[in-house]
């Protein structure tokens, strides 16, 4: 009979080698709200906290990610169905050595994709999962098909808003079309440009209010970003502000989400679903 140590050493390799990445949708019901803009700097601070994190921007067509780090990329997420590479060979290297993925241009529909093609995503997906611990899909604004399938795969969502009335109204269409299509997948909010915490809170329980009231579900606080000019001009530099301003009021802020965010998922259950499997169901909508 094997030896305890042995069992054990055993269930690690395995569990080693059924490792994937948590994947968080990044999505706002509006543009503007600076959703892009905390995708980049969220990673940056993930990174930074020894995490191996990946960005893949399916803003398709719109996507600023590379502008947002002063990157031009040599290939995008389009090239991926024009020539014969693998998903690995689109990343790119933003500040600080982020991998991402741009957008690109010329894809409108990715689930309109011919059946050798659609399956040729999903095996290059399920290679790049075991790569990272964290993959954000930065999303368009709004809600498409598309989006909402790759929104409804991922293992959670991170939903930007504002105080503002419009940004609150939007994200909660937005959230009502998730609950919708999945009414289990977890919905964090991300409350930005705030004056302050305290306002960032009232806008959150506003929302989840109304969630709970005409949705009957539930949604969770991310945080709460201030509105910090020092934004701004890390945008003009196109620098991620935690590297600009890394003392600013806004990047102390968002260290203090990520180690909480960080914290927090220590304590939850791992997911025990695949993103790549759960993206297969939406297959057969197409």
């Amino acid at each position: 009979m094997k030896d305890q140590a042995e069992i054990l050493r055993m269930r690690m390799q395995e569990k080693e080698g059924n490792k994937q990445a948590k994947t968080i949708a990044v999505a706002s019901g509006k543009g503007g709200v600076g959703k892009s803009n905390f995708c980049v700097n969220f990673a940056l601070q993930l990174m930074r906290k020894g995490r191996k994190v990946l960005i893949f921007d399916l803003d398709i067509g719109m996507g600023n990610i590379d502008i947002l780090m002063g990157k031009s990329p040599k290939r995008t997420f389009v090239d991926l169905f024009k020539e014969d590479i693998s998903i690995q060979d689109i990343i790119e290297r933003g500040p600080e050595s982020l991998p991402y993925i741009a957008g690109g241009s010329g894809l409108t529909r990715i689930f309109e994709l011919d059946d050798a093609k659609f399956n040729y995503v999903q095996n290059e997906f399920e290679q790049l999962i075991k790569s990272f611990d964290y993959i954000l899909f930065d999303m368009g604004a709004g809600a498409t098909q598309d989006s909402l399938h790759f929104i409804s795969s991922a293992h959670e969502v991170i939903v930007v808003t504002t105080p503002e009335p419009t940004s609150i109204t939007d994200g909660y269409a937005m959230i009502k079309h998730l609950v919708h299509k999945d009414n289990r997948l977890p919905i964090k909010i991300l409350v930005n440009r705030s004056l302050n915490e305290k306002s960032g809170r009232e806008t959150f329980e506003r929302l989840a209010l109304v969630v709970k009231r005409f949705l009957a579900s539930e949604v969770a606080l991310l945080g709460v970003l201030p509105d910090d000019r020092s934004v701004l001009e890390a945008v003009n530099k196109q620098r991620p502000y935690v590297i600009d301003r890394p003392k600013s009021r806004v990047s102390r802020s968002l260290e203090e989400l990520v180690l909480g965010y960080l914290n927090e998922s220590r304590t939850q259950a791992s997911s025990s679903f695949s993103f790549v499997d759960k993206l297969k169901r939406f297959v057969f909508e197409r």
